[in-house]
């Protein structure tokens, strides 16, 4: 009894061996085929970099090693960030179409719309340093170029008027620099920082600056976009036109009154009090005084 017990225990541990190694071959077999096939399917390659890139009409020294690296970089970036950079296009037609006429209008290079991108990911966010809307744009400067901005109205957050007071400081650069690549990246560095770099360097191209990290990257960043924007197949990205949001139609309301409660307003005029502030995201609070009886124009949906 003894010795058949022994016999079938050992008949067991044989078999669960045999089977384990069958498993493991098996496994070993599969993690093979898995890894060909993986291998074969799957390959992450350097993302195309041209020989000539333009910005704003003015030649990128890609031939210079440094000024390639940090072109590569941001490519590098823009493209393996696939689901940020992919909502950035879909956002781009909606918001393109009302940036670019006023690019046109003010006389400055449509690739300042890509400058947009950079700046906000076209989206009214506030920084910490008090920067606000599409442009980041910081108070003082805002009120020089005749935005309204007080505890109600913000103007910052008015695409169109936001773009406005972007092109008159751009105009205002340019004459200075008369060049638009330091014009852009005075955008980010202030107009005063970039000419006070020239002055000490002693040099008259951005790319032969030394600047700090953020300044450094930005007219990098901004060439990406436009080059992956502009061709988003060369680097993997496929979207089809309905992929791209578009703009709501609109109606356009002018009241010159004061608006006790923007609710109700806008319960009155057929909507809600969150597409109002969808639409109109300049709008601050929850109401609107006039005193002066100044007209406003507030977007409704038009059905």
């Amino acid at each position: 009894m003894n010795l058949f017990k022994i016999i079938n225990r050992n008949y067991i541990i044989a078999f669960g061996l045999g089977c384990l190694f069958f498993l493991f071959a098996f496994s070993f077999a599969d993690t093979d085929k898995y890894k060909a096939l993986f291998t074969e399917s799957y390959k992450i390659k350097t993302p195309y970099l041209p020989v000539t890139l333009l910005f704003a009409g003015e030649k990128m020294p890609i031939n210079e090693q440094d000024i390639k690296e940090r072109m590569d970089r941001e490519i590098m970036a823009t493209v393996f960030w696939q689901s940020n950079t992919m909502m950035l296009m879909k956002r781009s037609r909606k918001y393109f179409s009302i940036i670019e006429p006023i690019l046109a209008e003010y006389e400055i290079p449509e690739d300042f719309k890509y400058l947009c991108v950079a700046e906000s990911g076209l989206t009214n966010i506030s920084s910490q340093a008090g920067a606000k809307g599409f442009w980041q744009l910081m108070e003082e400067p805002a009120k020089s170029y005749n935005l309204e901005i007080n505890d109600f109205v913000d103007e910052r957050y008015h695409l169109e008027k936001a773009t406005r007071a972007a092109c008159l400081y751009f105009k205002e650069s340019y004459a200075k620099f008369n060049n638009w690549t330091l014009t852009a990246a005075s955008y980010n560095r202030g107009f005063n920082g970039i000419a006070r770099d020239i002055a000490s360097q002693d040099v008259n191209s951005f790319y032969d600056l030394h600047l700090n990290e953020e300044t450094s990257r930005y007219i990098f960043r901004i060439a990406a976009y436009k080059l992956i924007f502009e061709n988003p197949e060369l680097y993997g990205l496929y979207l089809k036109p309905e992929d791209y949001y578009k703009i709501m139609p609109t109606k356009t309301d002018t009241t010159d009154s004061t608006i006790n409660t923007l609710s109700v307003f806008a319960k009155s005029k057929g909507t809600n009090y969150k597409m109002l502030k969808m639409l109109n995201p300049w709008l601050r609070d929850k109401t609107l005084p006039n005193k002066s009886r100044k007209k406003y124009e507030i977007l409704l949906p038009l059905e």
